[in-house]
């Protein structure tokens, strides 16, 4: 699709059709059970952590099957846009605004790596990655929250593609 058509309304944004599938990544990351059960803080960061995780986890299971290869670039997308309104809503200008968005989406790149590392091959790495790139509260180990992602990473190896695409994931 050319920014022309875009643009000018003639064709459909395809971010658009992920809308069902970003909205349950954050609502799965809005989850008690990470706070309450996993020691996330739950703070501005802390949610910001577990959205940034669990989008990692979705993304991470996009990237196995080719025909959502794609999509996730637009997932992707949806998570930039709205990460630059919530910074906007908060007060951030243009001036400042590309720096809070190159540090997140480094986070977000930095989450991504990792988890693809433990989660694809030695899952005994998970731990260590929860560990070094989230914030957990005081005294809250990193073995209930790898624990959780893993099982989310495998419950959505169970789901198939076009329910994925439709948001479709059951916790």
């Amino acid at each position: 699709m050319s920014f022309l058509s875009r643009l000018f309304g003639t064709e459909p944004d395809p971010k658009d059709a992920l809308r069902p599938l970003w909205q349950r990544t954050v609502e799965i990351a809005r989850e008690s059970q990470w706070y309450r059960d996993c020691g996330v803080p739950d703070t501005v960061e802390g949610r910001y952590d577990m959205i940034t995780s669990v989008l990692a986890v979705v993304l991470i299971r996009m990237e196995q099957t080719p025909e959502l290869r794609t999509p996730s670039v637009h997932l992707t997308e949806l998570f930039v846009d709205d990460m630059d309104g919530q910074l906007r809503e908060q007060g951030i200008g243009d001036p400042a605004l590309g720096k809070y968005m190159g540090r997140m989406m480094s986070a977000m790149g930095g989450r991504l790596g990792a988890f693809r590392d433990s989660l694809m091959s030695d899952r005994s790495g998970l731990e260590a990655a929860v560990k070094r790139n989230l914030g957990l509260a005081e005294g809250a180990e990193p073995a209930a929250l790898a624990k959780q992602l893993e099982a989310l990473h495998d419950q959505l190896a169970s789901v198939p593609p076009a329910a994925i695409l439709d948001g479709e994931i059951s916790r």
